[in-house]
């Protein structure tokens, strides 16, 4: 029998990931331990993280597993297995992104150049997402805002367009006329400035994984899932709205906004109901996803049955 002694022994090795997470995040919430937990844990937990306000069971991490082996990501497949069973091989490194547009510094970037002293890798970020069912994720990244921030828009810009990454001989999904690849979404810039819209590159404090969006992803909690780019290499600010991929393919399916409201129904089945990933039942929908009390204002005055 093999008996590990520290170092040799994991964390994770003795404490269930989930509740490993959920007891630290904990901590440094409560501001437990300053000189000693906090040294360890790293930085303190965002606003952000705690933005979902509700219960205990709320607030629940989804286990690893399944937040990395039942998702979309269609460039591998359609099915919500193919991206684990696909996705292993795709190089995300060297990796760069094309910034262009309505910016005072546009360039091609290397992603390490590009997010320098922007990552607090040690922040978790942790958001609700949902898409056909939802989860709750304990992100690691930045506020897109601060890229933004840094790429110095014009006073032209309105929008920020996200296009990913085209390369059909390692995204064997986009050898099929699914959709109009490469995948295209985009942001009004406020929307791409609040502190809420991440840029992803890790989750549960190890790199992302290539079949949840590596290196770089966009995460905006209050929206359904679709709008999350995965495998980002452009970056363009516009002054007009960009057309994106799903609302090209389906334009009464798929809106630009895709704010998650209960009242706006899909043409094809009810979004008033969703149903949490490892649960048996379905829960209510909330508004914007539960974040209505940061996100509302942003649309104050719109027909949000219109502009869904």
């Amino acid at each position: 029998m093999l008996i590990r002694r520290p170092p040799d022994l994991r964390t994770a090795d003795i404490t269930d990931e989930r509740l490993y997470w959920n007891r630290r995040e904990f901590l440094r919430a409560a501001g437990l331990g300053a000189a000693g937990v906090g040294a360890a844990l790293g930085g303190v937990l965002p606003p952000a993280a705690l933005a979902r306000g509700a219960g205990a069971d709320e607030d629940e991490l989804t286990p690893y597993e399944d937040i990395t082996r039942y998702n979309n990501y269609y460039e591998f497949g359609t099915d919500k297995e193919d991206p684990a069973r696909h996705a292993a091989g795709l190089r995300t490194r060297p990796w760069t992104v094309d910034v262009g547009g309505e910016v005072k510094r546009p360039a091609t970037y290397d992603l390490d150049d590009l997010i320098k002293g922007l990552t607090p890798e040690e922040r978790v970020y942790r958001h609700r997402c949902v898409e056909a069912w939802s989860m709750v994720v304990p992100w690691m990244g930045i506020p897109l805002g601060k890229l933004v921030d840094r790429l110095e828009p014009t006073s032209r810009a309105r929008y920020v367009e996200f296009t990913t990454l085209l390369d059909p001989q390692q995204m064997p999904g986009q050898r099929r006329a699914i959709l109009d690849w490469p995948y295209v979404e985009a942001l009004r810039l406020d929307e791409a400035r609040h502190p809420l819209t991440l840029l992803v590159t890790g989750l549960y404090g190890k790199p992302l994984p290539n079949q949840n969006g590596a290196p770089l992803r966009l995460v905006v909690p209050w929206k359904y899932g679709f709008k999350g780019g995965k495998s980002i290499v452009r970056i363009r600010f516009t002054e007009r709205q960009p057309v994106t991929t799903w609302n090209l393919a389906a334009p009464d399916e798929y809106g630009f906004y895709a704010n998650v409201n209960p009242d706006v129904d899909h043409p094809r089945w009810s979004q008033s109901r969703e149903r949490r990933i490892g649960e048996l039942f379905k829960r209510k929908t909330l508004p914007f996803n539960g974040y209505a009390g940061q996100v509302a204002s942003l649309y104050a005055g719109m027909d949000l049955r219109k502009n869904f």
